[in-house]
């Protein structure tokens, strides 16, 4: 079991992924979902990077790269559904879950960098 940012933007590229396959099912509007797919599962990623990070300003970056990559996802989730692409109800659980990773990744950030002098 990881920490809670671990684990929430695990889930978080596991539904995006989820939600990515059921819609390529009846779009063709794969490069935006491409998009969607590489921004939103690259948060988990950077938070993975950030455990095994070099140093405290390395971790930091990891970090703020996941905060980017969550910020980015949500446009793409956005943009899909205000084009109709994506469902409002599938819209609305999944920008709900990436303000979640923005406000857990912004704390993150700021606590570090506050107890570093960064």
């Amino acid at each position: 079991m990881g920490s809670i940012i671990e684990e929430k933007s695990f889930a978080f590229a596991v539904k995006i992924a989820n939600a990515v396959r059921e819609l390529k099912k009846s779009t063709q509007e794969y490069e935006l979902l491409s998009q969607l797919l590489r921004s939103g599962t690259s948060v988990g990623a950077n938070v993975a990077e950030a455990k095994y990070g070099q140093s405290t300003r390395d971790y930091v970056s990891k970090f703020s790269i996941a905060r980017k990559e969550a910020n980015e996802a949500k446009y793409w989730l956005r943009l899909l559904n205000a084009t109709g692409i994506m469902p409002e109800g599938t819209y609305r659980t999944l920008i709900a879950d990436a303000n979640e990773l923005l406000r857990i990744l912004v704390s993150i950030i700021k606590t570090t960098q506050e107890r570093n002098n960064l």
